[in-house]
């Protein structure tokens, strides 16, 4: 098993760290050039692993590397990643596997002086793992925390300013963490109740998801999109906070929706089911390869009165000035919600990066707003936690115009751990270490 799982892993590493691939993409292209699922499993324990930990991994090397980290070559950097996150955080693999694993790797992907420099390397991280424990807790505070939990010090600086020490050490924490798979059973096919039937009698550990009224946690997820009831579209793998978008939203059958920022089409094809698939949903987005998906989602559910369009969100569309019943605006943004589930985002994302995201929140909401007729409803979610993205604008928004927020109290379970006062307003924010599910924000308006 080891070597060839460690190659894959390797090689996904290499794509996402050096080459900008998405984590869940490069994982989903590789893996299954490993049939077995203990092999895939060690895939995706190293992959998620280093780069949930890649700040702490990076400290730790830099201690004992005596060529400047930046001139390691970039195949050697990620073969000493994953020798340290095994010999730091696996305790089931032995640290002369680790090792010597990392080597063999080292032979073939470098020359006979990095076989060496390799192999120096982990087994001194190996003896010196006390130390380096002793040494990070000497860190301060922010410091500390950015290592131990490989996190940006910017990050943690404006999380802590907004949320406070204490729960922006939580959220990291939980942000490290693996989230469990969650599914939508498609409500034109099926109940809630009967899915949850159907895949307990085939063995497939599940429950109902805490908030939302279609989902469900699948503990055992292996090869569930292999199943029957996912090749004849019962359920489709959405997360909990996505799902209560729609929710949130509750379409009526009949009615004109218009989804502006669509793709891959979760959001749609589960308007879609609450419409009892009638009505119209114009489902959008610019590029043309995700309007595919839109329409591959929707054959699988059964579902026929999605209409996918390419085009531009930020571009004005006169034909659709005021016929919309409902429409979802979930805006591009900067992701840090996704945490979990895509660790890459924590070093990809830039503060400058929110501030050009403000700026093109804020234009396709006010261009979505023309959509909506009198009396007609406006969602607007997004994917992070950082209030700027969220509550903030939302009120710049509602400050230009004739829209207000409005209460969603009786769409909503409540939950003592959600908060009361948001949801009388018309708004709700969601945490990874309050809710366990994705960091997520929805807003819902009505046109006045």
């Amino acid at each position: 098993m080891g070597n060839n799982s460690r190659d894959i892993a390797l090689t996904i590493l290499y794509g996402v760290n050096e080459k900008g691939a998405y984590s869940n993409v490069a994982m989903n292209k590789n893996i299954n050039k490993s049939s077995d699922y203990r092999e895939q499993g060690l895939i995706r324990e190293i992959v998620y692993g280093v780069l949930e930990n890649r700040i702490y991994i990076d400290w730790v090397i830099k201690r004992f590397s005596k060529i400047r980290f930046r001139k390691l070559s970039p195949r050697i950097r990620e073969i000493l990643r994953m020798g340290v996150y095994q010999i730091m955080f696996m305790d089931r693999i032995p640290d002369s596997a680790a090792c010597n694993e990392s080597v063999k790797l080292s032979k073939k992907y470098g020359h006979r002086g990095s076989i060496g420099f390799v192999n120096g390397l982990l087994r001194n991280v190996v003896r010196n793992k006390k130390n380096i424990q002793n040494e990070l807790n000497k860190k301060q505070d922010k410091e500390f925390l950015s290592i131990k939990y490989s996190h940006p010090i910017w990050l943690i600086e404006n999380w802590i300013e907004e949320f406070g020490t204490q729960f922006t050490e939580k959220l990291l924490m939980a942000n490290n963490s693996r989230p469990l798979l969650n599914i939508r059973a498609n409500s034109l096919k099926i109940s809630r109740e009967d899915l949850i039937q159907k895949l307990s009698n085939d063995g497939i550990s599940v429950d109902k998801c805490r908030y939302a009224k279609d989902g469900i946690v699948v503990y055992n997820p292996k090869g569930i999109t292999e199943t029957d009831y996912y090749k004849t579209g019962l359920f489709t793998i959405q997360d909990e906070s996505s799902m209560l978008v729609t929710e949130i939203m509750n379409p009526k059958k009949d009615s004109v929706t218009i989804d502006v920022c669509s793709a891959p089409g979760g959001k749609s094809t589960h308007m879609a089911e609450y419409m009892g698939d009638k009505g119209k949903i114009i489902s959008r987005d610019i590029h043309d390869h995700k309007i595919e998906l839109i329409k591959s989602n929707a054959n699988r559910l059964g579902i026929h009165i999605i209409k996918p369009e390419v085009y531009n969100a930020l571009k004005l569309d006169n034909s659709l000035i005021g016929i919309a019943d409902y429409c979802l605006v979930d805006a591009p943004c900067s992701g840090l919600g996704l945490i979990r589930r895509k660790p890459e985002i924590k070093y990809n994302r830039t503060e400058k990066d929110i501030k050009e995201l403000l700026k093109l929140q804020i234009d396709i909401l006010n261009i979505a707003a023309n959509y909506v007729k009198k009396g007609g409803i406006l969602i607007y979610s997004t994917c992070t936690i950082n209030k700027d993205e969220n509550i903030e604008l939302v009120q710049r928004f509602l400050k230009q115009n004739d829209f207000k927020l409005c209460p969603i109290d009786d769409l909503i379970d409540l939950d003592i751990k959600l908060n009361q006062e948001q949801i009388n307003m018309g708004y709700l924010e969601l945490y990874p270490n309050i809710h366990e599910t994705d960091g997520f924000f929805i807003a819902k308006m009505v046109r006045i």
